[in-house]
């Protein structure tokens, strides 16, 4: 019997950039980076750590880390 892959959904650069605006224009409203990740990435329908992974690419992208 095959084993059943898990499902890894694919998301669009529209989409991944929405998130990283959305996150960076909110995360004054949240007490961490941590909670700011969780409330918006439920908000969009993917993990909090999706939506991190995310972010530190577009940083390291716009050359801020």
């Amino acid at each position: 019997m095959e084993a059943k892959k898990k499902h890894t959904p694919t998301y669009t650069a529209e989409f991944r950039e929405r998130g990283v605006r959305l996150y960076r224009e909110h995360r004054s409203d949240y007490t961490s980076d941590n909670a700011a990740y969780r409330a918006v990435a439920w908000k969009l329908g993917c993990s909090h750590d999706t939506l991190r992974a995310w972010c530190l690419h577009a940083a390291r992208d716009a050359g801020e880390l």
